[in-house]
């Protein structure tokens, strides 16, 4: 029996280890010895409470000050606040910099206080991001290389940047958002849609290429009282009328000698969608150029453009779904599947969920703003896919629910690509396809009601009514191709 605590327990000198344990947790207090407090105990701290750091003397596990190499490891960068602002010279003219040669952390100016602010916003933008070691590391030293001898009023050019980092294997794209983040950088490269328009407008006759590039402008970029259309949009536009474009060059200089018979003459080219597309095209180019008062007349006014009549849209065979199905093996890939599949949901709409959207517990699913219960299938594959991620990128700041190795590092949403993945390329039923499959069984299902199907996908009254009307054309079709019924059938004597 202890002689402290009374309890029929193992003794060490009439003593249990636990009065041992608080003895010794008293005496660390005072400096004396734990033998003097023993006849004195009348209590004992929980087991439960702490008492593990008193009698673990094993040291406590620190970082390692040496990385796989032996090489000392370099410590985190210390605080800094942003640069005074503080009076400059204006430059007489600009002159592109030499940032090869310095490469190392010892060439760093250490009283350089951009630098030191830059390499401390790296860290915070790292540890925030999640970035890896290896990644921080990289982007320590390209700070060095860029904003070694920097000063007030300089600006870093992307064309500067890109080569000297390329060549030696930096990232670019952590390094000049970096830079974006204290103000330093300037993104010099060209515009991809100036280029793809510039080599659009070659072989044009200079008016018509004036007029033909502020309407392409317009389009792509929006104005007081236009919206902003699509780059695809453009594209086909654009890549529509460029032949007869090229045409009119050779004989007229400018839009203004056009006239309504060289409208009609190409239209008389070209048939079914394809006029439809050639002639709402060159509306929109002629009524831009009318606007401006670059021409007099518009010579598209008043040439009919035509109904376009819709085909019916035909359900998927269930070999070609099942062929998508086995053809997807990534938990990414597996989810995306699923929601377009089951969900109807848009590539658009799938790279813009975010984590927030879903409720696991409760089973909802928010799409676009929509929320939509969780079906057993997409539950199972969107847990799949968070425990991957989980394990894949474990300090990823993302808030997006699909990621990758690029956007991982980052906040931004997955590429096109990645939604429409190589699995699906050469698949009769596309993720498109698949979804368009889904919105046509809705309305199978519960009958061709295009309310139904606006309340239920968030289509457009179009869009609605076109599914409502493919799904009557199927169900009638049915009915018509049925065989006859004989009376028992249906229940009543011969």
């Amino acid at each position: 029996m202890c002689a402290g605590c009374t309890r029929q327990v193992p003794l060490r000198e009439e003593y249990c280890r636990l009065c041992w344990v608080q003895a010794r947790a008293e005496a660390a207090v005072t400096g004396a010895k734990p033998e003097s407090f023993l006849p004195h105990l009348r209590h004992q701290q929980l087991f439960f409470y702490g008492l593990t750091a008193l009698w673990d003397r094993r040291p406590k596990p620190t970082a390692s000050k040496y990385d796989r190499r032996g090489r000392p490891r370099r410590p985190d960068p210390a605080p800094a606040p942003p640069p005074p602002a503080v009076w400059c010279q204006l430059a007489l003219f600009e002159a592109r910099r030499d940032l090869t040669g310095r490469a190392s952390d010892e060439d760093a100016s250490r009283d350089n206080p951009w630098l030191a602010w830059a390499r401390h916003s790296a860290h915070r933008l790292g540890e925030a991001r999640g970035w890896p070691r290896q990644t921080r590391l990289n982007v320590d030293q390209a700070l060095v290389i860029i904003l070694t001898g920097h000063a007030e009023g300089d600006v870093v050019r992307y064309s500067e940047v890109f080569p000297v980092l390329r060549s030696r294997g930096l990232s670019v794209e952590r390094t000049t958002e970096v830079l974006d983040h204290i103000g330093v950088f300037l993104d010099d490269r060209p515009s991809s849609f100036e280029l793809w328009l510039e080599s659009k407008l070659d072989g044009l006759a200079t008016g018509i290429a004036h007029d033909v590039g502020d309407w392409a402008r317009l389009l792509h970029d929006g104005g007081p009282r236009a919206r902003a259309r699509h780059a695809a949009t453009v594209w086909n536009y654009l890549n529509r009328i460029r032949p007869v474009l090229l045409k009119w060059s050779n004989r007229y200089d400018h839009l203004r000698e056009v006239t309504r018979d060289d409208v009609l003459t190409h239209l008389e080219t070209v048939q079914g969608s394809q006029r439809q597309h050639t002639i709402v095209a060159l509306r929109s180019l002629f009524g831009r150029a009318k606007k401006n008062g670059t021409i007099f007349k518009n010579p598209t006014s008043r040439i009919r453009v035509g109904q376009h009549e819709e085909g019916v849209i035909q359900p998927l065979e269930p070999e070609q779904i099942n062929g998508s199905v086995a053809a997807v093996t990534h938990p990414a890939d597996r989810l995306i599947l699923a929601l377009a599949a089951v969900h109807a949901a848009r590539s658009a709409a799938i790279r813009r969920l975010q984590l927030d959207d879903l409720d696991i517990g409760n089973r909802r699913l928010s799409i676009d703003g929509r929320t939509r219960p969780m079906d057993e299938l997409t539950l199972q594959a969107t847990a799949e896919w968070l425990e991957f991620r989980r394990r894949r990128w474990p300090d990823t700041a993302n808030p997006h629910l699909l990621i990758n190795k690029h956007t991982a590092l980052g906040t931004g949403p997955i590429g096109k690509s990645s939604v429409a993945g190589p699995a699906l390329h050469r698949q009769t039923a596309t993720l498109e396809r698949l979804r368009m499959d889904r919105q046509l069984e809705e309305a199978l299902a519960h009958g061709p009601d295009p309310l139904h199907l606006a309340e239920v996908f968030g289509l457009s009254e179009k869009t609605a009514i076109r599914y409502a009307n493919s799904a009557r054309a199927l169900l009638e079709q049915d009915l018509e191709s049925a065989p006859a019924t004989s009376p028992r059938t249906h229940g009543s004597t011969p």
